[in-house]
């Protein structure tokens, strides 16, 4: 009869019979050869042979229990303890029915009784428990996180479920951990070395909880959720990842989001998007790794939902108004009206008024912020061109650009348009760009700096003193202004009253050749010192808060007057 290492011959499943009489092996390969391709062993020792030989192709083994050599129950204990070989399903012949439940013991799937039953009836017996075991090999399959041995998602949500049914009254919490950065271990060291650590981590996760209360997965790449008795010592296990990867290339930390003594009412994945909210909490922060989730941060968390969710909607019904906040030229005696800074607001219909320092951060992290910029851009724009029509009056408004606007080539052309568009010039509209835009990926921000000011654009660097660019950087970077950030200003003027690195900002400004911008002057001392320091242009509360184009006009006027 034909052999084969294939998993199909003809289209045919594998079947060992093992067997010591002659004509049990044939009887059973005449009922059984139609359907599949069969091997034969005429002892345990061959049996056991021939099972290692096709062990990848094996659908079903058909095992006597009394062999020479090695019977049948031993032959059962040794396929039992050798992972590779456990899986294949087992059918034992027998005429001793006492020797059942020792065979079901040692890994047996079902029993064909001696004498032998109905050709069909065996032919049954092989195809369910073929069938049975095929199954079970798919939803191990799937079960499992191949890389870590892990429960899959999907499963370990279910397991979760199961055991809060039989443990109903037990406290338990929901973890989800993350690796900071761990996107930057794969592109430094290769996703081999990231592998190895993910694989370190679930080791250590399995070691650290007991599995008699605790069901662990792999979420993502690098997320792990647990779900287990409650418990206060999660700072731990941040210490005991570190110890087991102390010998990676690199320094392993994870963000843990605890939603503790889980309300159970809850569905099971939103306990888990509760340890998550937590987890993204401490995000950037790299002195806190343990996060626990309150009611507040649900809140926060839907707020948030909210705002990006109805953003499209507020756009087009122009929720969002431009304020305008006056920058004054101090050099002279007397301040005179230099400029303007364009500022967001968001009049919501049922909210109110929300505050920039909420939805602004939102918009950045979803993708939003270009079309909010661009809204913001041409609604400044629109101003200036009307108090030039009405008042024949108007002085350069600056509006902010993000670090991601800077990167899109069709930004000069943007402006170029909106400027057009609305009939001014590129020397009534000012960009702010941070001065932490510059020194990220600094070399192609440069380049767009210098195209926007070969354009005719006047650039702001805002929020100087925030970045740690170098002097030697700043000494080569294409600015026309420089801006002094509201807590540079703020930490100046506290109790200690050391002004000293705003002298030395306004001596490096002054050997560039541009002025300095102070922002968030509040108070008079403010100003006066500031003056005597040489600082060139104010803004801030002292003069005005931001005021909408209505109210900007009297400014128009007065500098007019």
């Amino acid at each position: 009869m034909k052999r084969s290492t294939d998993l199909y011959v003809d289209g045919k499943r594998h079947i060992l019979v093992a067997d010591d009489e002659m004509i049990n092996r044939e009887l059973l390969e005449n009922i059984l050869c139609d359907e599949y391709d069969v091997l034969l062993a005429e002892d345990g020792e061959r049996a056991y042979e021939l099972i290692r030989e096709n062990r990848n192709t094996l659908s079903l083994i058909l095992l006597d229990l009394i062999m020479p050599k090695l019977n049948g129950l031993d032959l059962l204990s040794r396929l039992k303890d050798e992972p590779e070989l456990r899986s294949i399903p087992v059918i034992v012949l027998t005429s001793d029915q006492a020797s059942e439940v020792e065979s079901l013991n040692r890994g047996a799937s079902d029993f064909i009784p001696k004498p032998y039953p109905q050709p069909d009836v065996i032919r049954a017996r092989i195809s369910r428990s073929i069938e049975l075991a095929e199954d079970r090999q798919i939803i191990s399959a799937t079960e499992r996180d191949e890389l870590t041995g892990l429960y899959s998602s999907e499963y370990f949500y279910r397991y979760g479920e199961q055991f809060d049914k039989f443990h109903p009254d037990t406290d338990m919490d929901a973890l989800c951990l993350d690796v900071n950065h761990f996107h930057i271990v794969n592109e430094r060291f290769g996703m081999a070395k990231g592998d190895e650590i993910l694989k370190k981590i679930a080791g250590c996760l399995v070691t650290f909880f007991s599995t008699s209360d605790c069901v662990i997965c792999r979420k993502t790449a690098d997320t792990f959720l647990v779900y287990c008795s409650h418990r206060d010592d999660y700072t731990s296990i941040t210490d005991k990842i570190s110890e087991v990867c102390c010998d990676m290339p690199t320094s392993v930390k994870l963000r843990i989001g605890v939603y503790a003594s889980c309300d159970k009412k809850l569905d099971i994945r939103s306990r888990f998007d509760r340890a998550k909210i937590a987890a993204d909490l401490i995000k950037n922060n790299y002195s806190v790794f343990v996060s626990v989730f309150d009611e507040k941060l649900m809140e926060n968390e839907l707020f948030a939902e909210q705002l990006v969710d109805e953003f499209p909607k507020a756009l087009a019904e122009k929720q969002f108004k431009v304020f305008f906040q006056p920058k004054f030229n101090i050099v002279g005696d007397k301040p005179v009206l230099s400029s303007a800074e364009a500022l967001v607001r968001w009049f919501h219909p049922t909210l109110g008024m929300i505050s920039p320092g909420k939805f602004i951060p939102l918009f950045e992290e979803d993708g939003l912020i270009a079309q909010l910029d661009e809204y913001i851009w041409r609604c400044a724009a629109d101003n200036i061109a009307d108090w030039k029509k009405r008042l024949g009056l108007s002085v350069p408004v600056s509006v902010n650009l993000s670090r991601a606007e800077m990167y899109d080539p069709a930004l000069v052309g943007t402006f170029e348009k909106i400027t057009s568009e609305s009939g001014i010039t590129t020397k009534d509209i000012y960009l702010e760009i941070t001065e932490s835009a510059y020194v990220r990926d600094s070399d192609q921000i440069v380049e767009r700096v210098k195209e926007l000011r070969e354009h005719g654009f006047f650039i702001e660097m805002d929020d100087f003193g925030s970045g740690y660019s170098s002097l030697n950087m700043i000494s080569e970077l294409p600015i026309d202004a420089l801006k002094l950030d509201m807590m540079f200003i703020r930490n100046a003027f506290n109790k200690s009253g050391d002004t000293r690195m705003i002298s030395i900002v306004i001596d490096i400004a002054d050997y560039l050749g541009v002025p300095v911008i102070a922002e968030g002057v509040e108070t008079e001392e403010q100003y006066l010192t500031l003056k005597k320091l040489g600082c060139s242009i104010i803004q801030g509360y002292y003069f005005s808060k931001p005021v909408p184009a209505e109210e900007f006009e009297k400014f128009l006027l007065e500098k007019d007057s």
